[in-house]
């Protein structure tokens, strides 16, 4: 069980350093074609076609790019792909560690859609291809032809894929799809399309052959569609440590707020490195965060009826063996202050993570994390701030041995 957990964190830890460099050297390099200013003649002579003076880390940079390519093409050229492919690698790796080898705690939520750990998965990875195959088929159809008609083809496919997916799984599992499904289409954009015609770019300008226009045009605008998914996907990376995003009631549509105004903020500095100042942008952007926080955060009706096997009142050992009902009063005592429906701890007014133990079926669901974070790693109950003891972890323990 441990084993797993290092190799989530490794996955994990990977992941993020992998995320940095590909979503660092994406901004840059947006940042870099928008603020090329036309050159001076002898440059334009020399077949470059916008430059740019910088300085950092204590020298002068110059930076210069060619209408057509370098007379010679130089020994050692800079790709930038691999960035792009680790991170998807290791996401979708995690992907797999986290929600689909735990998918009966993670990915299915029964208060939702009872499913089977194999149909979750499946539905998962129906999702996230079928997705990009629409995505795909959009890219190299007429449809890309008109800026404003593919961005609200994008716009009701990420919609769809928000409803879809929440209407199907758990809310952390909801939003990881739909991360995955960006992240897909973004490494997509790269592998399919963004590589291949460099290499023709390339091949082309080495055996002094004419370029074909379309080639750095297609690229450019796949580059532009993963410029603007970044920020939405950034925050669907952080997005399970804040429950009361993915655990609202209208968690699909929060998503695609948090979506649509990252990615409106995202706008505002992509003309902003054009020496295009549109302040109005950003502060529409910052009072559409601002609302969505307090619409999220508004108190709700709560429910007049508690499920039939609700541990809101003290359990019952009916048809449980003595152990059993000793780990259902355990959890009644030490987690369900946290870990319910209606919360009523101090500090987390939602469950976090989205774990509930409203019943003893979510118990038994959630037991080999149970068992984990209370008997072996000792982290939970936060703080230990309910006073759990040694030999009330060694009786969760004895519950989980005698489970398998």
């Amino acid at each position: 069980m441990q084993g797993l957990d290092w190799l989530s964190l490794f996955l994990r830890w990977f992941h993020v350093i992998a995320g940095v460099a590909w979503i660092g050297a994406s901004f840059y390099f947006i940042w870099l074609d928008n603020s090329l200013r036309t050159p001076p003649e002898w440059k334009q002579k020399k077949g470059i076609k916008g430059d740019l003076w910088a300085i950092h880390g204590g020298g002068f940079y110059e930076v210069a790019k060619y209408a057509y390519g370098p007379e010679t093409m130089p020994t050692t050229l800079h790709w930038f792909k691999w960035e792009a492919y680790t991170t998807w690698l290791s996401g979708f790796a995690l992907l797999i560690v986290v929600y689909y080898l735990g998918a009966s705690a993670y990915l299915i939520d029964p208060s939702v859609n009872a499913m089977s750990p194999t149909q979750a998965i499946l539905s998962g990875l129906g999702i996230i291809f079928g997705g990009l195959a629409l995505y795909e088929g959009a890219c190299r159809s007429p449809l890309a032809k008109s800026p404003k008609a593919f961005a609200l083809f994008l716009i009701i496919l990420l919609c769809s894929a928000a409803w879809l997916t929440a209407h199907l799984f758990s809310g952390r599992g909801a939003y990881i799809h739909v991360g995955a499904l960006v992240g897909t289409i973004m490494v997509a954009n790269v592998f399919l399309n963004i590589m291949p015609n460099q290499r023709k770019m390339v091949a082309a300008v080495a055996a002094k052959q004419d370029i074909d226009p379309a080639w750095g045009a297609s690229a450019k605008l796949r580059s532009v569609h993963n410029n603007y998914l970044t920020l939405p996907l950034l925050f669907i990376m952080i997005s399970n440590h804040y429950p009361m995003t993915y655990q609202h009631p209208q968690n699909w549509l929060v998503l695609i707020a948090i979506m649509a105004l990252s990615a409106w903020i995202r706008h505002f500095f992509n003309l902003k490195h054009q020496d295009v100042k549109k302040p109005s942008i950003l502060i529409s952007g910052a009072i559409g965060m601002l609302a969505l926080a307090v619409w999220v955060s508004w108190p709700q009706a709560a429910s007049t009826s508690a499920p039939a096997t609700s541990l809101s009142k003290a359990p019952s050992s009916v048809d449980k063996t003595p152990l059993q009902a000793n780990v259902e009063s355990l959890i009644h005592t030490h987690c369900v202050g946290c870990h319910a429906s209606a919360p009523t701890d101090d500090v987390f007014k939602v469950a976090p993570l989205g774990v509930k133990f409203d019943n003893w079926q979510d118990i038994e669901r959630y037991g080999p994390q149970i068992y984990r974070r209370v008997a072996v790693t000792k982290d939970m109950p936060f703080l230990n701030k309910t006073g759990m003891t040694e030999a009330e972890r060694q009786q969760i323990a004895d519950w989980y041995a005698d489970s398998q």
